[in-house]
């Protein structure tokens, strides 16, 4: 006699069970509504700011006074920018951009080096585990605490008013956090290929340079960004070491649209536009590197 091998029928209880996951499906669905309800909101309250400044960098000075702040212009003209450029703002521009490369880059590669160092040889020397809690420790000292010895310490070295002054501090204040970053995630590369370079006769240069250059290149965009944003916005280091026209960055040249009576609104938003295009340039090419230095660098 045969005996059939058929796979029984699904039962009720089975039904039961999908229906407590087509149960549990719902309740997800409803908090992802719930989710992208504050996320578009969200979303409104950040891009709502970025869209008043965008339009009234068109608005002329009489129609942003007359008109409704959020109403888009009617007649929108482009003399706010031209008002900006012939205002000296092409020698400002250029001062940022030697002031964040001058300071930015140096500070990248000191600090590459010193966290490889601080990685590969921290485990045997108690020097260098001092190293990395002195550049720990320059974390929890603010700008604004220190700036009176910067200030007397520049003057001493005979710097003011140039932009090599405001180049040295940035560049202190910016290895912290970018042996920080830079040393988590030299740490999650595996030792072993540490090893293999040094079987196969690299020097500790070598290594450096041929392995953990290329291993850490998104941490290493993502602490430009990071630290070229801080000191292309800086303004209190450009106030206080500088004063001469000659010598404005971006933020300070702002000032230049503030008369006794008023301020010309428009022609600053103006200005604030120009001077967030290239950290948007910035961000737009090296945005996947930064993503994965971000969420990269810190995964033990």
């Amino acid at each position: 006699m045969a005996i059939s091998t058929r796979p029984a029928p699904p039962r009720h209880g089975v039904s039961v069970t999908s229906s407590g996951g087509g149960g549990r499906r719902r309740s997800s669905l409803r908090l992802n509504w719930f989710g992208g309800s504050f996320s578009w909101l969200w979303l409104i309250v950040v891009m709502l700011p970025i869209y008043w400044i965008v339009i009234t960098s068109f608005k002329t000075r009489a129609n942003y006074y007359a008109q409704n702040p959020l109403v888009p212009p009617s007649a929108p003209t482009l003399d706010n920018y031209r008002l900006v450029i012939e205002a000296e703002f092409t020698r400002y521009f250029v001062n940022s951009v030697i002031v964040t490369a001058g300071a930015v880059l140096p500070a990248t590669l000191i600090s590459f080096m010193a966290a490889y160092g601080i990685v590969r040889g921290s485990a045997g020397s108690r020097f260098l585990r001092s190293v990395n809690g002195l550049f720990l420790m320059g974390l929890a000292i603010p700008l604004q605490a220190v700036i009176i010895p910067i200030y007397l310490i520049i003057i001493r070295l005979q710097m003011y008013d140039t932009l090599l002054a405001i180049i040295l501090p940035s560049i202190a204040f910016a290895i912290p956090l970018s042996v920080l970053v830079l040393a988590n995630f030299i740490r999650d590369v595996p030792k072993e290929l540490f090893e293999s370079m040094r079987l196969d006769g690299a020097t500790e240069w070598g290594t450096l340079w041929r392995l953990a250059f290329p291993l850490v290149r998104p941490a290493l965009v993502t602490v430009v960004i990071y630290q070229g944003l801080g000191v292309w916005n800086g303004f209190i280091l450009p106030l206080i070491l500088t004063q001469s026209p000659d010598q404005r960055t971006l933020p300070l040249g702002l000032w230049s649209f503030q008369g006794q009576y008023g301020v010309n609104v428009p022609a600053v938003l103006a200005s604030v536009v120009l001077t967030t295009l290239p950290i948007l340039i910035l961000y737009a090419i090296g945005r996947r590197q930064l993503l994965s230095g971000l969420t990269a660098g810190f995964g033990k």
